[in-house]
């Protein structure tokens, strides 16, 4: 599906962007916050203003670039497996329809390095995205997941472990990876990758 390059229909941005991750200098670095990551690259990318605390998150909001769309970006400040607590009341603020919301997140079903953009899905008990469900309303939003790959294990503490621990890949790895899932994010709202 294409999306169409509308502007909202008259809402005050064209995008709620939401990086999925956990406040706080404890997860700063682990494979769960590559969504924070991502998303904060983006909003530097855009040079966004210093965000500030909004819908229990942080929010800043500009232009992509002279007369590009204009954007939100929510960090949500509730923890992961409340995101939707924070999303959800961005989303009626802005009164944008659920397909433009695109939510950046780490995906332990992708190896390590890949990168992904779509349009709704499963969720693959993934935490945040179930809350994001209950808080937006529906799975139907946009996506950019972002491989972080899967322990050799199915055991729930193992792979808890694995995403809330740091990444073991070079940092070199790491930073490549952000910015390349900023720049499928990027693609997606300048309407230049078919969900």
């Amino acid at each position: 599906m294409r999306l169409r390059r509308d502007r909202g229909g008259g809402a005050p941005v064209d995008w709620l962007i939401v990086g999925l991750g956990n406040p706080g200098s404890r997860y700063a670095g682990t494979r769960h916050n590559i969504g924070f990551e991502a998303a904060g690259l983006l909003a530097r990318r855009w040079e966004l203003p210093r965000a500030r605390t909004r819908f229990r998150g942080l929010l800043t909001e500009g232009r992509t670039g002279p007369g590009g769309p204009r954007v939100a970006v929510l960090l949500p400040q509730t923890y992961m497996n409340e995101a939707g607590q924070s999303a959800g009341p961005a989303r009626g603020s802005y009164r944008l329809g659920l397909e433009r919301v695109l939510v950046l997140h780490d995906e332990i079903d992708l190896p390590f390095g890949e990168v992904r953009a779509r349009l709704g899905g499963g969720l693959a008990g993934h935490n945040g995205l179930k809350s994001l469900k209950a808080g937006l309303g529906g799975p139907d939003f946009a996506r950019v997941r972002i491989g972080v790959g899967r322990p050799d294990s199915s055991d729930p503490e193992i792979v808890s472990a694995h995403v809330l621990g740091p990444f073991r890949e070079p940092r070199t790895d790491v930073a490549d990876l952000v910015d390349r899932a900023a720049a499928a994010a990027e693609a997606v709202v300048l309407g230049e990758t078919e969900l």
